[in-house]
């Protein structure tokens, strides 16, 4: 018996959600709508620059590469980007280019990493001008080689690419959160229908007298 209540309830939600499936869609598009206005209007475009450098275990070209100078030269990107990313670096970065933010919010907005696990390192910046971004990914790989020279002992980097400059917006993802906005919207449309189902506990029809009092409907007035 247990399991055949279950089976009428379950048919029973999908059923109200299907006669709300209009309002249910309504909702996700309404949701949608906001988010295009919010990312849109209220939200500012963040843009990024990129630049390709190339790291070695050696400061000149007197050695033969082997694979094991190639290996090293992997786990020094970890070291070199602590270092790119450290104050000695964009200190200097912002004092050339006359930046006014502090260390710490120009350190926010740059990554480094290892491109596909090669010994190629890119140094990504972003900000709300993109030319500003390239400018900075630009002058870090100026400054950065120097500094790793200086301060590792060993090793060196060099770009290997041009800064490359996106045209395209990395923030906000407007198609993106229009779309989880509107499934948002829907579940949650959803999640109020179905609760708002669970809690009815009054009697308005013929059938919630038999479903709920487990009584026969003798008969009923019309409405006049």
């Amino acid at each position: 018996m247990e399991m055949e209540e279950e089976v009428i309830d379950l048919s029973e939600l999908l059923r109200l959600l299907w006669s709300h499936v209009l309002q249910i869609v309504a909702v996700g598009l309404v949701a949608a709508v906001i988010s295009f206005l919010v990312c849109t209007f209220a939200l500012t475009p963040r843009y990024q620059a990129s630049v390709n450098m190339i790291v070695n275990t050696r400061q000149d070209n007197t050695t033969t590469v082997s694979n094991d100078n190639i290996t090293s030269a992997k786990n020094m990107i970890d070291t070199y980007a602590v270092i790119i990313k450290s104050n000695l670096v964009l200190n200097d970065v912002i004092q050339r280019l006359g930046l006014s933010m502090s260390y710490s919010q120009l350190a926010d907005n740059i990554t480094v990493g290892s491109v596909n696990s090669t010994q190629i390192m890119a140094i990504t910046v972003t900000n709300e001008n993109p030319g500003l971004a390239g400018k900075i990914a630009q002058t870090i790989a100026e400054v950065a080689p120097d500094v790793i020279v200086e301060k590792v002992e060993a090793g060196s980097c060099k770009a290997v690419s041009d800064v490359e400059i996106g045209t395209t917006p990395v923030y906000p993802q407007t198609k993106k959160t229009m779309l989880l906005c509107a499934l948002a919207g829907m579940v949650a449309a959803c999640a109020l229908l179905v609760v708002s189902h669970l809690l009815h506990n009054y009697i308005v029809d013929d059938e919630d007298v038999q479903k709920k009092l487990d009584l026969p409907v003798l008969g009923f007035i019309p409405e006049v």
